[in-house]
């Protein structure tokens, strides 16, 4: 060949032009400087093609077949994709390494009409220069299996949802929705303020012995029971029996010193750093998803240019790559020391089953620490960036090393007990010291046989608690424990519920609203397998299995529908309309004389004046509870917060200052005088409003429960 043919040859292969789409313009700016000018990098903005909003888009007649449409506002840039990759001599479809990534990608060969066309899948875990080059070497076909997973899902959740939705249009109102996944969290969300709402407290109590030693130093040892175990103190009577019984000497009957060791945490899954970021930064599940792909997709960092920064952030993996591992180790080994190494790699183990192509969530590259690129990031940005970097440098450093002590003492045949622990060694929470107790009780040197001096002996009355209201943060905890959703679906579940009105947020804790409450009795009533939890798990995990190949997608809607479709015909037979008819009031309108309405918003009952639209007047509406204010006698309203949960307060309000979150019952507690109120819906009682009383009574049937 003659120098002029190879120099022919050279700049037809320099003029070859290379197609790469991918979902983001931040993503296409990150990649652009990874490749060179024979690639053109594409956005696609997300989806190009999906079901249709306003009809169902399953052709239930045809085996289930979804008809996919262009989305409303794509044509514009379909055309220029075509266009593109029209003149492109290879297209890369290079969207996001999961399910839906995949699916997106099929889309584009399909809408984009590259059928005939040279096409490849390229997928990276992290956009750095050597995971996108690697990946254009190892670029694939479309993993039609993964596609199958993603389509399973689509037209379940359409399925169900379409025609949940539509049912409470009818029966309810307009505007509503129901889902399958949000369903089943709505369920878990009314179901625990159900248990609150039903707890009766119980008494307890405890007694705290204040010591001195014979150096004078104070230890404070709690009662335990007896040298036959444990004793469970219920009564004052039985406080009162121990307590005549001591003397004002303690004798230490065993004292036991150990080492303890408190082991890092694995690196974060979508789940765990959507909790995590909810405790520790305060960020709704949704905004932490926002903020990671910000951080994934690239960020421009001052002398490197746009760099993404933590690998994919939708993975329910621990895992870590080999090279991640050796990076992590040498950075620990530079900054903190031979000791802070762990002596072997630590590997941990996924829960279930796991997407394990994917990695945990980590930096991209350990060296890059976040006070070196805070001036380059948002305030959220550098909050979220540290808590991921911290969490994986900790996860391999080793574990912390605590020094205890345990006590044991004896007064009078009973059982006293004490114990104390020194941090010898922090260990990874040199880095990583979140949840950890900040109140380490150190103990002074005590040795069996010593006598301990009385100072004071406390008695104190406890009641127990109701269990807690889900956060953010324990409701994405519980719904991965019993495998209901994936990465990908805990943030929107959570929005959607609270979008519909559903469920209400107070200072972190989710409240289900009445309208919740309304929607979660229908769907428990009639379609009890959709709120079912092992159900729904097990919906799941027919969908890995489409992932994996060993199930065709088709055939889980095949044996869902049947049952469904009947279930829906029962409901549209059997429920009732719940329309609620204008009330008239004897509330005079001040505007135009007329009684005004009891009407139904979204945010439940208000006042309004049937003149409308002439007369536009409305106001809040208190529906009544039927008794008298225990404080001043006025008439009790049920009432709700800002956010729509229900409380009971008076008439005269703020000259009375009465509120409840229980509805009194207009009597009084025959033991205290306090007064009494309702709890609890399956089995009510009457308690009394002093929970240091403990007066507790079934709720008398009324007429209406006899008959």
């Amino acid at each position: 060949m003659t120098k002029q043919e190879v120099s022919s040859t050279k700049t037809i292969k320099s003029t070859k032009k290379h197609l790469v789409i991918v979902e983001s313009p931040a993503k296409a700016k990150t990649i652009k400087k990874f490749l060179g000018n024979s690639y053109k990098i594409e956005a696609s903005m997300g989806h190009i093609r999906d079901l249709p909003k306003s009809q169902l888009g399953i052709d239930l007649e045809n085996d289930f077949e979804p008809r996919y449409i262009t989305i409303r506002g794509k044509g514009e840039l379909l055309t220029k994709l075509r266009k593109e990759a029209k003149t492109a001599d290879k297209v890369y479809l290079a969207t996001d390494p999961d399910r839906e990534g995949e699916a997106i990608s099929w889309h584009l060969l399909h809408a984009l009409n590259l059928k005939d066309k040279a096409i490849e899948r390229i997928t990276f875990n992290e956009i750095t220069k050597p995971a996108v080059k690697k990946s254009i070497s190892e670029a694939r076909d479309i993993d039609m299996d993964l596609v199958d997973a993603q389509q399973a899902r689509r037209v379940l959740d359409r399925v169900v949802g379409y025609t949940l939705s539509r049912l409470l249009w009818q029966k309810v109102k307009k505007g509503l929705s129901g889902g399958r996944v949000q369903s089943v969290a709505l369920r878990i969300i009314c179901d625990r303020e159900e248990e609150i709402r039903s707890f009766i407290p119980e008494e307890y109590w405890s007694i705290t012995a204040k010591l001195k030693d014979r150096d004078q130093k104070s230890v404070e040892a709690k009662f335990y029971g007896t040298k036959d175990g444990k004793v469970e103190l219920k009564k004052q009577e039985e406080v009162d029996a121990i307590l005549a019984n001591l003397t004002d000497k303690f004798i230490i009957t065993e004292v036991k010193n150990s080492r303890r060791t408190k082991n890092p945490v694995a690196p974060f899954t979508t789940s765990t750093l959507q909790q995590e970021s909810s405790k520790y930064l305060n960020m709704a599940a949704q905004k932490t998803m926002m903020i990671a792909q910000q951080l994934y997709e690239g960020v421009d960092i001052k002398g490197e240019g746009t760099v993404g920064l933590v690998s994919y952030i939708r993975t329910d993996s621990v895992r870590i790559s080999d090279k991640a591992y050796e990076e992590a180790k040498q950075y620990i080994l530079e900054e903190y020391g031979q000791d802070y190494v762990n002596p072997e790699r630590i590997v941990y183990k996924s829960k279930g089953k796991t997407q394990d192509a994917h990695e945990a969530i980590r930096p991209t590259v350990v060296t890059r620490t976040p006070e070196s690129i805070k001036e380059s990031l948002t305030k959220d940005q550098f909050k979220l960036y540290k808590l991921i970097w911290e969490r994986f440098v900790a996860s391999q450093m080793s574990p912390a090393i605590y020094d205890t002590m345990s006590v044991k003492m004896e007064n009078g045949g009973y059982q006293f007990r004490t114990g104390g622990s020194v941090l010898k060694f922090k260990g990874f929470l040199e880095v990583y010291g979140k949840g950890e107790e900040e109140s380490i009780v150190k103990l002074p040197q005590l040795e069996k046989d010593d006598i301990m001096t009385v100072q004071e002996v406390l008695p104190e009355q406890h009641f127990t608690q109701p269990p807690g209201r889900f956060t953010d943060a324990s409701l994405i905890k519980t719904l991965e424990e019993i495998g209901v959703g994936r990465p990908s679906t805990y943030a929107p579940t959570l929005t959607t519920i609270q979008a519909r009105n559903y469920v209400t947020k107070e200072a972190k804790n989710l409240y289900p609203t009445e309208l919740g409450e309304m929607v979660n009795d229908i769907m428990k009533g009639y379609f009890s397998n959709i709120v079912d939890t092992n159900f729904t798990a097990q919906m799941e995990e027919r969908l890995d299995e489409v992932e994996e190949g060993r199930e065709e997608w088709k055939q889980i809607i095949r044996e869902f529908y049947p049952e469904f479709q009947k279930a829906v015909e029962y409901a549209e037979k059997h429920l009732e309309k719940l329309t609620i008819k204008d009330e008239v009031t004897d509330i005079l309108c001040e505007k135009c004389g007329r009684n005004m309405v009891i009407k139904y918003g979204r945010y439940g009952k208000f006042l309004a004046c049937p003149g409308f639209p002439e007369c536009q007047n409305a106001k809040p509406f208190f529906e009544d509870a039927g008794v008298k204010c225990p404080e001043c006698e006025g008439k009790v309203l049920i009432k709700k917060t800002k956010k729509g949960r229900i409380y009971f307060g008076c008439e005269n309000n703020p000259e009375c200052n009465f509120m409840s979150w229980n509805k009194p019952t207009g009597e009084k507690c025959p033991e205290c005088g306090s007064y009494l109120e309702e709890k609890g819906k399956k089995e009510p009682k009457i308690v009394c409003s002093n929970e240091k009383c403990g007066y507790i009574a079934p709720k008398p049937k009324d007429d209406k429960d006899k008959a």
